[in-house]
C-alpha cells in the first residue's frame, strides 16, 4: 500500500478506537484476529472478527468515559504491516476487576504500540502491546484475579 493509503488506514484505526464503530466494516477484515494479553491476567488472549473487536472497543469505553486515542508515532508501514504508537486518556468510570473505588472519576492515561497485518487493503491481524502496568497502577489495583 502507498504511504498515503497507510496514513488513511492508521487514521481510521484510531477513529475506531475512539469509538467510531462505523469504521469497522470499512477497514477490518471479516476474519480479523487480535492478540492481546488480558490486563486482568485471565481469559482468552484473542479477539475474533469484527463483532469481537467492536465488543472490545465498547467495553473499554464503558470503563473509561471520554476515552480518546491519539497516534504519537507513525504510521510506520511496509506493504503488509502497519505500526503505530499511541497515547490514550479517559476518566475511569468503575468496573475494572480489582480496581480501587477511590479511582472512580480519576483521569487515566496509558500508551501502547499496535502492529497490524494488512491483507487486501484491510486490517486482518493485530498484536497489541499496551502499558498495562501503568494502567492498573492508576486504578489502584493491588492484585489481579
Amino acid at each position: 500500500m502507498s504511504a498515503s493509503a497507510n496514513a488513511l488506514l492508521a487514521e481510521a484505526w484510531k477513529d475506531l478506537w475512539n469509538n467510531d464503530l462505523s469504521q469497522t466494516d470499512k477497514i477490518i477484515a471479516p476474519d480479523f484476529i487480535a492478540h492481546a494479553a488480558p490486563i486482568t491476567g485471565s481469559g482468552d488472549d484473542t479477539v475474533h472478527g469484527r463483532e469481537g473487536l467492536n465488543g472490545w472497543v465498547t467495553g473499554i469505553h464503558t470503563i473509561l468515559r471520554d476515552l480518546s486515542f491519539e497516534i504519537t508515532v507513525g504510521p510506520i508501514a511496509t506493504d503488509d504491516f502497519l505500526v503505530v504508537r499511541w497515547a490514550a486518556e479517559g476518566t475511569y468510570a468503575g468496573g475494572f476487576p480489582g480496581a480501587s473505588d477511590d479511582a472512580v472519576g480519576n483521569r487515566v492515561h496509558f500508551t501502547g504500540t499496535d502492529t497490524l497485518l494488512i491483507k487486501d487493503g484491510m486490517l486482518a491481524e493485530y498484536w497489541a502491546n499496551a502499558d498495562s502496568l501503568l494502567f492498573v497502577q492508576q486504578l489502584g489495583v493491588r492484585e489481579l484475579s
